[in-house]
């Protein structure tokens, strides 16, 4: 069995990356439009909750490659 490339093992801290960046925008605008930072924090959180699960549902749309066949192919037969 191989082990996972890099690109591999960072790709769940990017897709939480990418959650926080966009939920903390999200936040921002809220903090500066209303002033309240209760609601922002609300707002962070729900853009956190959607964002990571519409980057979780593409991710999952999206084909496997050949090398990915393959070691599913092998995870399948045991090997």
């Amino acid at each position: 069995m191989t082990t996972p490339s890099r690109k591999d093992r960072t790709k769940p801290a990017e897709l939480l990356a990418l959650s926080g960046g966009l939920a903390l925008f999200t936040a921002l605008i809220v903090l500066m439009s209303t002033r309240d930072f209760v609601l922002s924090l609300i707002f962070f959180g729900i853009a956190f909750i959607v964002v990571l699960m519409v980057l979780a549902m593409l991710a999952l749309a999206t084909r496997p490659n050949d090398d990915e066949k393959l070691d599913l192919d092998e995870q399948d037969r045991g090997h």
